[in-house]
């Protein structure tokens, strides 16, 4: 009998196919762009296991296809865009990367914040475009980090090492999620608070959340009104869990004083958003996870999974 069939939507790291091709024949789409729906729907059929990106919606009706699938391991932390109740009713094993990327996507966030705060990307504009005449007192007055107070929502493991970090600023960190814990309040020196006080409260919102039915538009009109005038937003977890039509409005009307955004409602970004206008926003490509170690043990995590699904293991990192 020939090695069973692996397809990857992308191509990933090396060093997670070098595992895939010591057990599997595995065929990959290496274009830079998604693979379309059709050569994804030709692929699946034959294939024992798939790796996926979060650009690929592996769905009810793509999985009724396959006859051999066992696996749909999924090269990111979050895994909304797999139907997993489907997978289950299949027998397909779903994975994803969980941990790996922890850090990477923290001090992303990090970022996110200071850029934001101190108007890092205005201000290197400015000295491109030739606009630095002399020094002023008034010149890119940007907003303390220093002793502020940040207000977390979703206190996963990226949540928590964003509160870690925020030690090193003697900030006064607020955090909220479905449930509290305890253990992380004492350990990192936190407290609990209802979602519509920490938004009135903190100077900075971060959202670490999941993207479920719960959190779509966690974060909308309500939420955004309820923050303070010069509060920024931060969001590297999915673009949908804020209503990006109302944060547009907030940005806009001076409801909150700016955001930092590393996800989109529509990825990528629409070249005629509004966003792309707004000097208060900083805009990135969905790199949270971008550091080279991060993408590297991701791709060893999904090649590990789906290698121990297919030796009829149950993978590590199992979400089903």
């Amino acid at each position: 009998m020939g090695k069973p069939k692996v397809y990857v939507t992308r191509l990933i790291p090396k060093e997670g196919l070098a595992i895939l091709r010591e057990a599997a024949d595995v065929t990959m789409w290496e274009g830079n762009s998604p693979v379309p729906r059709k050569v994804l729907e030709k692929e699946i059929i034959e294939a024992d296991g798939l790796i996926s990106l979060i650009t690929d919606t592996i769905d009810e009706t793509l999985m009724e296809q396959a006859k051999n699938l066992k696996i749909v391991a999924n090269y990111a932390v979050g895994f909304d865009n797999i139907d997993v109740k489907a997978a289950s009713k299949k027998g397909i094993c779903v994975t994803n990367t969980p941990d790996v990327l922890t850090n990477a996507t923290a001090d992303l966030t990090w970022a996110l914040i200071l850029a934001t705060a101190r108007r890092i990307v205005e201000a290197e504009r400015f000295v491109r475009n030739g606009m630095w005449k002399a020094w002023t007192p008034t010149l890119m007055v940007g907003k303390d980090v220093q002793g502020a107070t940040l207000g977390i929502v979703g206190l996963g493991r990226i949540g928590q090492a964003v509160a870690k970090r925020a030690k090193g600023f003697s900030m006064k960190v607020l955090y909220y999620d479905q449930k509290r814990n305890p253990e992380a309040e004492e350990r990192l020196e936190i407290s609990f608070h209802p979602l519509s006080e920490l938004m009135s409260e903190s100077d900075f919102v971060s959202i670490h959340v999941p993207l479920n039915k719960q959190t779509h538009h966690l974060i909308g009109k309500e939420e955004m009104k309820e923050m303070k005038e010069d509060a920024i937003l931060i969001n590297t977890s999915r673009g949908s869990v804020v209503d990006e039509e109302a944060l547009v409005s907030a940005l806009a009307d001076g409801w909150i004083g700016g955001a930092g955004l590393d996800v989109f409602e529509e990825e990528p970004l629409p070249m005629n958003s509004k966003l792309l206008q707004m000097i208060n926003v900083v805009l990135l490509p969905h790199i949270g996870s971008a550091s080279r170690e991060a993408r590297k043990q991701m791709a060893v995590v999904v090649a590990e999974n789906v290698t121990a699904a297919l030796s009829g293991k149950t993978p590590p990192d199992t979400v089903n």
